[in-house]
């Protein structure tokens, strides 16, 4: 069974049919890079390219970089203000004459690696993080989702989180990796503090580099492992919500 998804980040647009049954990229993912300003309707155009790249037809699964609630855009973190209050859902349906599942970017990730990927059969608190332009989060219980948690922003040495323990961040600062991952120890010692998970995932574009900074993060309660689907578990978590349209 194959579903359409797409990942919209702060840095790139990206899509791809997924085979549902092994939980993978069905075909070479497309990305374009995110317009700025991250407008609504010059991301809806970007999102309608990626789609018509592959000349799909049926429901779209996309993600948003930030809360989604009944299909409306509550937040909008790292992308234009212009998403706050939107009924995003109906603005892609419209551009893309198609059905949109519309959901949370780091949610569709998360939900990806508890089907297919480091959280497969686990239960109890798991917590999936996304370093990226921002900090994105899911939570789960015993396998259910708690949708919209954001857990990037919470306070981290008088900062957001996310604008000091971001890949974003430690690119800006010209962090190394072991200096970075003094700033992630200090995050997930907060989430740790807050949520007693069981099991955090690290996932987003510095998965696949997992070796350089997972050896200097300190042993915690929590077993601490990279995200295995990496950087495509969005575009997966996105069709699997396709699907539930049918």
């Amino acid at each position: 069974m194959k579903a359409f998804g797409v990942d919209i980040g702060g840095s790139g647009i990206k899509g791809a049919p997924v085979d549902l049954v092994r939980g993978d990229l069905a075909e070479e993912r497309h990305k374009v890079l995110t317009p700025h300003p991250a407008a609504p309707a010059a991301v809806v155009d970007t999102v309608c390219e990626v789609v018509e790249h592959f000349g799909h037809r049926g429901p779209v699964g996309i993600t948003f970089p930030g809360v989604v609630v009944d299909g409306h855009t509550l937040t909008a973190a790292n992308v234009d203000e212009g998403w706050v209050g939107l009924d995003a859902t109906d603005h892609f349906e419209q551009a893309l004459g198609l059905p949109v599942a519309l959901l949370n970017d780091a949610d569709a990730a998360g939900v990806a690696e508890m089907a297919f990927g480091a959280g497969r059969d686990r239960g109890g608190v798991v917590i999936t993080l996304t370093f990226g332009t921002g900090i994105g989060s899911a939570l789960f219980v015993d396998g259910v989702l708690v949708p919209n948690t954001e857990l990037g922003h919470l306070e981290l040495d008088g900062h957001e989180a996310e604008k000091r323990a971001s890949s974003a961040a430690r690119e800006k600062h010209d962090l190394s990796w072991p200096k970075w991952a003094e700033r992630v120890d200090a995050y997930l010692a907060h989430v740790e503090m807050l949520f007693s998970p069981q099991l955090v995932i690290i996932g987003g574009g510095v998965s696949r580099k997992a070796d350089k900074f997972l050896p200097h993060l300190k042993r915690r309660r929590a077993e601490i492992v990279p995200a295995q689907l990496q950087n495509n578990a969005g575009i997966v978590g996105a069709a699997m919500a396709a699907a539930k349209l049918g």
